[in-house]
């Protein structure tokens, strides 16, 4: 019996609960039944304090409440505020900006970034490549705009970047298609954890570039860099954008930068995409694009977070200050999530390869069935298509230590070990 439907064919689509929020959902309820410290809610992608409340930067949070009411209520410019522009390329590279024409364009959060970058710089039909881990939304926004999502295994058996995989998915697809869009998500990698070392990234360049010797082809590479501020020091986190350099004028390397993690302000939605071009005339076609774009989907961005960023950025007492918090987090962000690490080991848990970051992914067959098992000791997190994803950002040291050993007991009664 066919169901009768108003939607245009190109939005017609299976209606599914979103697994993220319906996972969480789940273990609200179940933290009403047995207690909070009963429960462990790993499926939130934030930092939250040992008792399940919200972690923020108060200096930030201090600052947006000292904004004038017209800062908080008016518009912002569709491309953004221009001192915020200038503010975000500071925020994001922070003294490692590649050579090359850089610009900005707001958008709402990392996800407006990658939106633009999809529509903007693949063709209808094509095929956009990233990691066989990846952030679901990459595919939801790939098949918005009737573009395919494709992928290469990313994980050699030693635990590093499969280079060769990459290279061999990157050249089928150049073969196919004359434009390419390759999405990275590094550092901090949503949702494992991993980050390329310098070398990788390196050759990652070197394969690109090489693609980038047809003058028929074009090589777009968005870095998604949302979870940079939480994966290091400022040199470990930024060093590898020197391979950014010089770049051919077929060779574009666009940034998606958030406020949401580094900066503590989710809700507020606001970040930028970025490029780095090869010539002037490039990054103005990549302003313009992109500021038409903002005016097409969402008009603009909210003023109030691009103010505050720009104040902060401005003021290096401030800027300091914030770092010096956002320190204090990520050093507790390490301590939870080597907690768990440091458990998984002793007992023989495989994880995914895990460097830092907001989450940690465990590999297995049937992850749905995986987390549904889990339910039964009260720990609730994410079923992903090829595992289970655990956030340690969510959750207090002693939970971690704990959920290893939930894990695997779960992974034996299914008889995936």
């Amino acid at each position: 019996m066919s169901t009768f439907s108003m939607v245009a064919p190109h939005s017609k689509r299976p209606v599914e609960p979103d697994k993220i929020f319906g996972a969480s959902k789940a273990a609200q309820e179940a933290a009403k039944i047995y207690g909070f410290e009963n429960v462990t809610n790993s499926t939130i992608g934030a930092m939250m304090d040992d008792d399940g409340n919200l972690i923020f930067l108060q200096s930030v949070m201090d600052h947006i409440r000292g904004l004038s009411d017209a800062e908080l209520a008016a518009y912002a410019p569709i491309a953004g505020l221009p001192d915020y522009l200038e503010a975000v390329q500071e925020a994001c590279f922070r003294g490692y900006e590649p050579n090359g024409h850089i610009r900005a364009v707001a958008t709402p959060g990392g996800t407006g970034a990658i939106k633009h970058a999809v529509w903007n710089y693949t063709n209808l039909g094509d095929s956009v490549l990233t990691s066989d881990w990846y952030w679901a939304p990459y595919k939801t926004i790939c098949e918005e705009h009737g573009r395919d999502l494709v992928t290469y295994n990313v994980f050699r058996e030693d635990g590093n970047f499969d280079i060769d995989a990459f290279h061999t998915e990157f050249d089928a697809l150049l073969e196919k298609q004359d434009q390419v869009l390759v999405i990275i998500n590094a550092p901090a990698h949503n949702p494992t954890g991993f980050s390329l070392e310098d070398s990788e990234w390196e050759q990652v360049m070197a394969i690109l570039r090489k693609g980038a010797r047809n003058p028929q082809k074009k090589v777009i590479l968005f870095a998604d860099v949302a979870y940079i501020d939480f994966a290091g020091t400022v040199e470990e986190t930024r060093s590898f954008m020197k391979y950014f350099n010089d770049l051919p004028e077929n060779l574009l390397v666009l940034v998606g930068f958030s406020m949401s993690k580094g900066y503590t302000l989710y809700g507020m939605r606001s970040g930028a995409i970025l490029c780095v071009a090869a010539t002037e005339e490039i990054a103005e076609e990549f302003q313009a694009v992109c500021s038409f774009s903002n005016r097409a989907a969402w008009s603009n961005g909210t003023r109030a977070a691009m103010r505050t960023l720009a104040d902060i950025i401005n003021d290096k007492e401030l800027d300091a200050k914030v770092e010096k918090e956002r320190d204090d987090f990520r050093e507790l962000l390490d301590i939870r999530s080597g907690a768990f690490m440091e458990e998984a080991k002793k007992i023989g848990l495989k994880t995914c390869p895990f460097k830092s970051g907001f989450f940690i992914s465990v590999p297995c067959k049937d992850p749905q069935a995986v987390a549904e098992e889990i339910k039964k000791d009260n720990l609730y997190l994410v079923a992903l298509a090829k595992g289970i994803r655990f956030a340690p950002c969510a959750v207090s040291e002693e939970k971690c230590r704990k959920a290893p050993a939930i894990i695997k007991k779960a992974l034996e009664a299914l008889g995936e070990i």
